[in-house]
């Protein structure tokens, strides 16, 4: 028998069950505990981490005032279609199953600092928060209720584009979304829009940039095509905070950067100063 035994590969201790959290950007680790108690930013480099989706409801919306809304729409597969790794419906419905939302946004009315508001927001663990159909109609039926019941529009956003999946129909959520938000602004209500890491593809090349005022958080990505596509295609170096909330700020295209312990202090005054 040989004394040599093939090192054989450690199992991956499952998230739930792992005692330490890894901050993503400077790779310092935390006990769990903490990085939850800090509401998922780092006490060493100041990244705001992703959030889970009802996290982020929490953080922003009065205690007990969020109520949600057309939670019964969900994903289309007209094309019935599948890859060789599988169906798209069977991944939709695993995403269901592990999550417990039905799309990659959450829509609901709410208070925020008691100033009534139809908030949404979307959920990257949910297949990358990926722009579908019903990810499209839960933001028109969101708009039109908050015309029909004069409410502002927050939404945060976070999303690595448009659901190939379903072809063009996720791609003409884009034109859906924005004519939508349109008929809000036509009714003299305001959009916050507030873009969380990463906000990119479709969505940023739609709703997402569409607010009266748009906001992030700090250190978030924000932009559409990927820095290795853009490098690949101009044949030149981007500059290493390409994309980064900082570079957008600077660059006019976003309005303000606002701290995550900071964001619903801030939302709440901006509703106040339209009057809600």
């Amino acid at each position: 028998m040989s004394w040599f035994v093939p090192k054989t590969e450690k199992p991956a201790i499952p998230p739930e069950k792992a005692v330490w959290a890894v901050c993503p950007k400077c790779k310092s680790h935390f006990g769990k505990a903490a990085w939850k108690k800090a509401g998922g930013i780092c006490p060493k480099c100041n990244y705001h981490g992703r959030l889970p989706v009802r996290a982020r409801i929490a953080l922003v919306a009065d205690e007990g005032s969020f109520s949600e809304v057309f939670r019964e729409v969900s994903y289309s597969d007209h094309l019935e279609f599948r890859d060789a790794s599988g169906s798209y419906r069977d991944k939709v419905e695993a995403a269901i199953a592990k999550s417990g939302e039905r799309e990659s946004v959450v829509m609901g009315v709410c208070r925020i600092d008691g100033h009534p508001a139809m908030l949404g927001v979307m959920d990257f663990a949910f297949m990358g928060g990926s722009l579908g159909t019903g990810t499209g109609e839960r933001i028109a039926r969101a708009c039109e209720r908050a015309v029909a019941e004069r409410l502002p529009l927050v939404l945060f956003c976070a999303s690595g584009g448009a659901r190939m999946q379903e072809g063009i129909l996720s791609l003409m959520q884009m034109a859906k979304t924005s004519a939508a938000i349109a008929k809000l602004k036509e009714a003299g209500l305001p959009y916050i829009s507030v873009l969380t890491d990463p906000t990119t593809g479709g969505v940023s090349a739609s709703f997402a940039m569409l607010g009266d005022i748009n906001i992030t958080e700090p250190r978030a990505l924000i932009g559409f095509a990927g820095r290795r596509v853009i490098e690949n295609t101009i044949h030149q170096k981007l500059p290493d905070d390409f994309q980064s909330a900082e570079y957008l700020e600077k660059h006019g295209f976003i309005d303000k950067i606002v701290e995550r312990k900071e964001m619903k202090g801030f939302i709440a005054k901006m509703l106040g100063y339209w009057g809600f």
